[in-house]
């Protein structure tokens, strides 16, 4: 019998204001495996991982997580689980700007309600290559190194579900499948399943399956 998904979605629906409803397709993603979510603007990519994530709330459908309903949760509970359970890659990174590269991990680890543990964030700086950035600020960094630093912030907690918003919409080609190799690798190494927001065909060239949204109507 196999394992159950880490990820599953069913039935679920978010409206804004004056707005159709974006209706998402059922989804699951394994341990370990590396899902592309794609789809023309508009049709929800970034609201489908806010909705994963419990940031905003599905008014219908299912979510369940690494065996828990995500509408079971609520508050502060809420919260840490989240801070155990997902690690999220952000365009923007949201690296916290008055602490350092090592800080920003450690607070991950802090605010999920787990033990702060130095000498896990380092190794997680190691194993992503900027372990001699640990005390710089996300300002001295490059984009290259702030992803990094996102990407091992991210997954400092072993979460077992990673997810991540258009992680390559302003790199280079190289650059570009330096970020995503990071993510793949992040996932098959600590057996996260890994759900991708993107447009970019550099993406899906390296991702075994695809999940399209369709464009809401008017």
């Amino acid at each position: 019998m196999s394992a159950a998904p880490i990820l599953a979605i069913d039935g679920v629906q978010h409206i804004y204001a004056k707005r159709q409803a974006l209706i998402f397709p059922a989804c699951t993603v394994a341990a370990g495996e590396a899902v592309a979510l794609v789809g023309p603007s508009g049709s929800g990519k970034t609201t489908l991982l806010m909705l994963i994530a419990g940031l905003l709330g599905a008014q219908t459908g299912r979510i369940e997580i690494a065996g828990t309903n995500l509408q079971s949760l609520h508050g502060a509970a809420r919260d840490h689980w989240r801070g155990r359970t997902i690690g999220m890659v952000l365009q923007s990174f949201q690296l916290l700007p008055r602490l350092s590269v090592l800080e920003n991990l450690t607070a991950a680890q802090f605010l999920s309600g787990s033990r702060v543990d130095l000498a896990a964030a380092r190794k997680t700086l190691t194993a992503l290559g900027i372990a001699d950035l640990a005390d710089m600020r996300p300002r001295k960094l490059s984009r290259g190194q702030a992803q990094r630093a996102a990407i091992a912030r991210a997954v400092v907690n072993q979460p077992p579900l990673l997810l991540a918003d258009e992680p390559t919409s302003s790199l280079d080609d190289d650059n570009a499948e330096a970020a995503l190799r990071l993510l793949l690798e992040a996932s098959r190494d600590r057996g996260a399943a890994l759900l991708i927001a993107t447009h970019d065909r550099r993406v899906t060239a390296h991702v075994a399956r695809t999940v399209t949204l369709q464009q809401a109507p008017p």
